[in-house]
């Protein structure tokens, strides 16, 4: 499948609202899965194109995070809200650890709200892809695998990381485990340059990871490195280990529209700039395009007035990160850990709060020198 189009923002030739007609998806992934169960469940005929032989192939059952920090609404009421069951594992966290080395932060949320749910991703039995085309297949949707379409053919592009316009490689093992449930993440540019490793297990699955936002070409190495760390923080038990990994993209000029066509997720160049949660964000995106469609709304505008102040959020985060990370990020996390309510704390800096409307001017003149291939 094609990916990294350039994009323009004629829209002559968008859907009519009311046209019950055949709307047609490229890629399977959770924004294109989105969308095509709102679309199926409101009357449409809809064709996913896939170039996988499943969804999710790529990935090999590691964990990523869906997190309840980034809005004020959980994550459970917002998978209602889009029209999405909870077929698939998600598993609540309120407590998760980070550690430079030297020092280690222990964080606990609301005992009521989750900082985070934990999904499993992969062609495996629990995951999140596979829950999700469970659900389009349920509803009549045809998820047309090993097929691949010309953008020009379809209605909503779901084609997932732009390459030329990567920011993060991640790159670990997913495992089975007899370890008890944990969640640490671990800050040092010999594990994760400007990045992260990050260890997390929970019911008898585990994942490690090494997540780098520059010198990817050292991304083996930092590999090793989180692997001899966390083996010195806890007693590792990897059995049936996988490869797990991918690369992330960001744009914060994002064209959600381009002839008629949308995008969602990271095909339209949505991600977070310093964690990497991006599951949430291409989900709504989905929504958002699918609901345009039904009821004759324009999708650019809603989707710029939804994530626009978040990507902005995400690039002042980014540059928060990288210039003020000294001593192994202790600065960082020393003022998270000092307030009151961190996960509520990190909600005002996931939408784009008055300290980030001042150190915008800074942070976009900073980054675009720092990351000269995104659309900054």
């Amino acid at each position: 499948m094609e990916t990294g189009q350039s994009q323009d923002t004629n829209t002559s030739s968008r859907i009519i609202p009311g046209q019950m007609r055949k709307i047609r998806i490229a890629g399977a992934g959770p924004s294109g899965l989105t969308a095509a169960i709102n679309l199926a469940k409101a009357g449409y005929e809809v064709e996913v194109f896939e170039k996988a032989t499943d969804v999710g192939k790529h990935l090999k059952g590691g964990l990523q995070g869906l997190e309840n920090w980034s809005d004020k609404k959980s994550i459970s009421d917002e998978l209602r809200e889009m029209n999405l069951g909870i077929n698939f594992d998600l598993d609540p966290f309120y407590n998760f650890t980070v550690s430079n080395g030297r020092k280690n932060w222990d964080f606990e949320a609301d005992p009521e709200t989750p900082a985070f749910y934990l999904v499993k991703r992969g062609s495996v039995p629990g995951s999140l892809d596979y829950g999700l085309k469970e659900q389009a297949i349920q509803n009549g949707v045809n998820i047309r695998f090993q097929e691949k379409v010309s953008l020009e053919e379809v209605d909503i592009i779901a084609t997932g990381p732009v390459k030329n316009e990567t920011f993060i490689v991640a790159k670990g093992i997913s495992f089975d485990t007899s370890m008890e449930d944990m969640a640490i993440a671990f800050v040092d540019d010999k594990a994760a340059y400007l990045g992260y490793s990050y260890l997390l297990v929970t019911k008898g699955s585990g994942c490690m990871c090494t997540v780098l936002c520059d010198h990817f070409n050292d991304v083996g190495n930092c590999l090793e490195n989180t692997k001899r760390i966390f083996s010195c923080m806890v007693d590792l038990d990897i059995q049936n280990p996988r490869p797990d990994g991918g690369i992330g993209s960001f744009s914060l000029d994002c064209h959600f529209e381009s002839n008629g066509r949308m995008y969602v997720g990271e095909a339209a160049g949505l991600q977070d700039m310093v964690w990497g949660f991006g599951m949430r964000s291409a989900m709504r995106s989905g929504y958002l395009a699918a609901r345009n469609i039904i009821y004759g709304g324009d999708y650019d505008r809603s989707a710029t007035e939804h994530f626009q102040n978040k990507l902005k959020a995400s690039l002042v985060n980014r540059y928060i990160w990288e210039r003020f990370g000294t001593r192994n990020y202790s600065m960082i996390f020393d003022v998270l850990k000092g307030t009151r309510n961190p996960p509520k704390y990190m909600q005002s800096f996931h939408n784009f709060n008055q300290i980030q409307k001042l150190a915008y001017p800074f942070a976009i003149r900073k980054m675009r020198k720092r990351y000269p291939d995104l659309r900054l």
